[in-house]
């Protein structure tokens, strides 16, 4: 018989992993996992399954950003670099801007990439739970299609705002919840085309199927701008883009 005054080890805490619920501890690797087999035609895909529409959302958010020359700008799980590459034209070079990734082939890809477009930045393979920079650093935080794979959102967002310089803003692009209408025509593109392209581009259907079940236990666009504003981010706002597919949260540090 147990004794009740020896600690008894914590049960296993769980996440979601697409639909599947997994142990924390299990995430990371899974989601490594994925983007090692999907880095070398991520761009491709990007195109493929948004018909270049990411492009647009992107856009979108460097205009909104509020990036000026000399600014100071982290981009995390920054992936093959297309924000880091908008805001390094942005800030010029006065300004910095930083590339991060937790995942390395994803990273080196987005390294390489940036120097064949003649830009040297600063890169690091760092978790965004755990940012590798000291406070009140950052002019502009960004991350884009990353925060629905990470673990703890809660930590990555209060992480961010940490970095952040007082007046700073933080821009959150992600998938989100599409206008209900339009929702299984959505269901159907997601979860029966696009992992038929994902084999045919990558033979990685599974892969594509986990992105498409990610889409879907992520938090939707109120609920994300609850969890900014817990971790003490104000005047948190967001703009639905094609018909809520993405949104764009933006939030400020005062």
């Amino acid at each position: 018989m147990l004794d009740p005054r020896t600690p008894q080890p914590d049960a296993p805490r769980h996440t979601h992993f697409g639909f599947q619920r997994i142990a924390e501890t299990e995430k990371a690797r899974k989601v490594a996992d994925v983007f090692d087999s999907v880095a070398d035609r991520y761009d491709l895909m990007n195109d493929l399954m948004s018909g270049g529409l990411h492009r647009l959302w992107k856009r979108f958010a460097i205009a909104q950003s509020g990036v000026q020359t000399g600014d100071r700008v982290l981009d995390i799980a920054g992936g093959t670099g297309d924000l880091a590459l908008a805001f390094a034209k942005k800030t010029g070079a006065d300004g910095m801007v930083v590339l991060t990734d937790i995942n390395h082939a994803m990273l080196s890809r987005g390294r390489d990439r940036l120097l064949d477009k003649g830009y040297l930045l600063p890169v690091g393979q760092c978790d965004a739970e755990a940012l590798p920079f000291k406070d009140d650093v950052f002019d502009c935080v960004s991350v884009s299609f990353g925060l629905r794979n990470m673990t703890h959102k809660d930590k990555a967002l209060a992480e961010m705002r940490r970095v952040l310089k007082p007046g700073g803003r933080l821009l959150v692009l992600e998938f989100s919840q599409i206008w209900k209408p339009l929702a299984p025509i959505y269901d159907l593109y997601s979860f029966k085309v696009i992992p038929r392209i994902g084999q045919l581009i990558t033979q990685d259907a599974e892969s594509y199927r986990y992105l498409a079940e990610s889409i879907r236990t992520h938090p939707d666009q109120q609920t994300l701008k609850q969890l900014m504003e817990s971790v003490g981010l104000e005047k948190v706002e967001y703009f639905n883009l094609t018909f809520g597919v993405v949104a764009l949260h933006r939030a400020w540090k005062f």
